[in-house]
């Protein structure tokens, strides 16, 4: 939190940064970008507050247009400081590895995609029939059954 250190009461206008001087006092500059018509002008004063400045301390003009502190958060200062021990290092043996021969890689060749085409039967012609289709057929030596071996 923020703490008041001087009353000032500075009206702010748009365009100007505000700040708090060397001198600790408020003063104002144009802003590159705050619109308007550039000036030369470079600082203006606007209150006289003599602010003795502290270190570890942000000043800055705030929304009623006083000075007022806040205290800086610096990276590191929540950290504490631990005593570091003392210890013999000891040196990591060395590994005796065996170096390999990179091994050959076989260029892959791609395998084309073999398509099954489907065996169609021939069509047959009705005028193929003829009368040859009365006369018995040979008989024909009925076809084996593949049988699944059963181990014992």
């Amino acid at each position: 939190m923020a703490t008041k250190v001087a009353r000032t009461g500075v009206k702010r206008e748009k365009g100007w940064l505000y700040f708090l001087d060397k001198r600790g006092d408020v003063s104002r500059a144009r802003m590159a970008r705050g619109g308007g018509k550039a000036t030369n002008k470079k600082r203006e004063k606007v209150a006289k507050a003599g602010v003795e400045r502290e270190d570890g301390f942000l000043y800055f003009i705030d929304k009623q247009g006083d000075v007022a502190r806040a205290k800086m958060a610096r990276a590191g200062r929540r950290r504490k400081k631990t005593t570091k021990r003392k210890t013999a290092r000891r040196k990591p043996a060395r590994r005796k590895t065996a170096r390999r021969k990179p091994a050959r890689r076989k260029t892959a060749r791609k395998k084309t995609a073999r398509r099954k085409t489907a065996r169609r039967k021939p069509a047959r012609r009705k005028t193929a029939r003829k009368k040859a289709a009365r006369r018995k057929p040979a008989r024909r030596k009925p076809a084996r059954r593949k049988t699944a071996r059963r181990r014992r």
